[in-house]
């Protein structure tokens, strides 16, 4: 099986910022469920959502330029953009009907064929470009970039990406994106649970759903479980069977286009100039070596 080319290499600096925004979103995250009941970010709960989404946008312009200096050539652009753009105008397509988002689909598919770099710049750039079309932008947009990025690079790092062919494989991209879609739906419900508002006509002055921080962490666990059983289940399990429905049926054809695809623009092959023939001497050895690896 010819070894697939990948148009973006992850190296040390990527992979050091990649796992510095991934830091960061997870505490950003995950800090209701630790933080002690005195702890001086109870206190700005309002302002959190605004701080994070600052510094994770930060991060990521970090890890995009990271990536652009590991040598994202034209092809590479070309084809980013495409997929990009193509994910953005598919997320609209029944927003606000049980989950029918279609773009997770085409995420994991991409990610499969282009590998984890270029996955996680896939998602994050598509998650960007999706809220400029819709308007949704907000403090939960760079979870969702985020979070998306996660998505499409764990798609890419799954096993036999040069092997596996056929029903397995789609099979293996449909578990996938399953457990996934469930995935996105705990990130982005954890980031907006702790700012969920009291439950003013409770008697106790707080809902059973909401973070208490003066429960401990096992207790603000099951709280969270809670407030997605009761908000997103049913969001969350249609764009699960839907993305797994359409790996089925338009996976065989989608694969093997981005494979065909990745194939004729030869990402990793350099460009050689060659003197023309009759050119003698020196001049002909040196233009012979004028080489353009687009790096």
């Amino acid at each position: 099986m010819t070894r697939q080319s990948r148009p973006i290499r992850l190296g040390p600096r990527s992979v050091i910022a990649l796992a510095l925004t991934s830091a960061v979103g997870a505490a950003s995250l995950l800090w209701p469920f630790f933080a002690p009941p005195a702890a001086a970010v109870a206190g700005h709960s309002q302002d959190a959502p605004w701080l994070f989404a600052g510094l994770l946008v930060l991060l990521v312009a970090v890890v995009g330029a990271a990536i652009a200096e590991s040598g994202l050539g034209a092809k590479a652009v070309a084809m980013l953009g495409v997929l990009a753009a193509a994910g953005a105008a598919l997320r609209p397509i029944g927003a606000g009907t049980a989950g029918i988002e279609p773009m997770f689909f085409l995420m994991v598919l991409s990610g499969r064929v282009l590998g984890p770099g270029f996955g996680f710049a896939l998602g994050s750039l598509s998650m960007f470009a999706s809220a400029l079309l819709t308007g949704g932008v907000g403090p939960w947009m760079p979870f969702q970039m985020l979070s998306m990025g996660w998505f499409t690079m764990g798609a890419g790092l799954l096993p036999g990406p040069h092997r596996l062919r056929g029903r397995g494989e789609l099979a293996l991209l449909a578990g996938y994106g399953f457990l996934a879609a469930f995935a996105y739906g705990l990130v982005m419900n954890a980031q907006g649970w702790p700012f969920l508002p009291q439950d003013i006509e409770n008697p106790t002055g707080t809902s059973s759903i909401a973070p208490d921080p003066t429960a401990g962490t096992a207790a603000n666990f099951a709280r969270f479980l809670a407030y997605c059983l009761a908000t997103s289940l049913g969001w969350d399990l249609g764009r699960a069977l839907l993305t797994v429905v359409l790996t089925f049926t338009l996976g065989p054809a989608v694969l093997k286009a981005l494979r065909r695809a990745t194939r004729r623009a030869a990402f990793e092959t350099g460009v050689t100039f060659e003197a023309p023939k009759g050119t003698p001497g020196r001049e002909a050895a040196h233009r012979a070596q004028i080489t353009y690896d687009g790096k």
